[in-house]
């Protein structure tokens, strides 16, 4: 079963790749009062069968309730811009800088890290002074230090050290804890949005040990996807899975490019839908034609739906559901957002 949108990796699984309901919400712009438990009803059985692991029930109740009164209007309802070859100066027309949104370079967490290794090499300095320690006692100790380090890298693939400086981060950084959470909130909305369920979400390295034992996650968005692991294992992808793929795995760098400026998480969901396009056979100006028109349609969706992103990243800041998450963005979008 595969996972879309890690915040710095696409995927938990990398072959592929956020609660209880409350009470009846009457929204001023949203439907009824009977409409809006209709739609609750619906995603709290949705709810049931994820946590149950029957994802082809929960797809089928979401398909089941398209285009009925009190039913889920917008799951794969976007309207999406008309697919062909994009020029760059075309997405610089629509305010995009794919430089700054392509390339993301993680430089909060790389900063929090470079101050953790300071604090520590001046700790150490300090408790060398305090405590007399020898030269062959400082000796033992970075000996031990750096078995441990091997180990973990090892046998964890570095998974301890990144769930220790992810888990200080979230604690200590509001804007590395904001952009991940933002990050993953693209991913799920987008990915909604044109017709992708989301199965569930992690918003950070602890958050995932806790909900699913994963080691070297940071946060991530995981989505019933078994539709495209059967065109993957029929060795056949058509152009609407790729294109949903393509969007879904560029909605989170598309995130943080518009609310920051540039994008910092997300360098793996890059490569692995490189990766993908790649080993589809296609070329390199064929591949840059459907990322250019992925990013267009990722960013022209979100700032369209700017609101029910932000209401979303609440949403699943607090933990809840998925089906909680779904009933945030479909009261938050209008019908003629859609």
């Amino acid at each position: 079963m595969g996972t879309f949108g890690f915040y710095g990796s696409l995927s938990r699984d990398p072959r592929l790749k956020v609660p209880i309901l409350r009470t009846i919400i009457v929204r001023a712009s949203s439907s009824p009062p009977q409409v809006e438990f209709s739609r609750r009803q619906v995603l709290e059985r949705v709810d049931e069968e994820l946590a149950k692991g029957n994802e082809r029930a929960a797809l089928g109740l979401v398909k089941d309730s398209q285009g009925k009164p009190g039913g889920l209007r917008c799951f794969g309802s976007a309207r999406q811009v008309p697919q062909r070859l994009y020029t760059l100066d075309e997405l610089k027309l629509n305010g995009i800088e794919t430089a700054l949104l392509l390339s993301p370079i993680d430089a909060t967490l790389g900063a929090i890290e470079r101050n953790l290794q300071l604090a520590a090499l001046a700790g150490g300095l300090s408790a060398w002074n305090l405590l007399g320690l020898s030269p062959q006692q400082i000796f033992y100790i970075s000996l031990g230090l750096l078995f441990l380090w091997t180990f973990d890298s090892v046998s964890f693939n570095g998974g301890v050290g990144s769930l220790v400086l992810d888990t200080i981060g979230h604690t200590f950084s509001q804007k590395y804890h904001n952009r991940v959470l933002q990050h993953e909130a693209g991913h799920f909305l987008i990915a909604y949005l044109i017709g992708i369920l989301p199965r569930g979400y992690t918003i950070s390295s602890l958050d995932a040990l806790k909900k699913e034992g994963s080691l070297n996650v940071q946060a991530g968005t995981s989505f019933v996807d078994f539709e495209f692991l059967e065109e993957v294992n029929a060795g056949k992808v058509s152009a609407t899975t790729l294109n949903k793929f393509s969007c879904i795995a560029l909605a989170g760098v598309a995130t943080e490019y518009l609310l920051f400026g540039c994008a910092e998480g997300g360098l793996a969901d890059i490569n692995q839908l490189d990766s993908l396009l790649k080993g589809l056979g296609f070329t390199q100006k064929k591949a840059d034609s459907q990322v250019r028109w992925a990013v267009l349609n990722s960013v022209l969706l979100l700032r369209r739906h700017e609101a029910a992103r932000g209401k979303l990243a609440e949403a699943m800041s607090e933990g809840k559901s998925v089906g909680y998450c779904i009933d945030v963005m479909e009261g938050a979008i209008g019908n003629a957002d859609i």
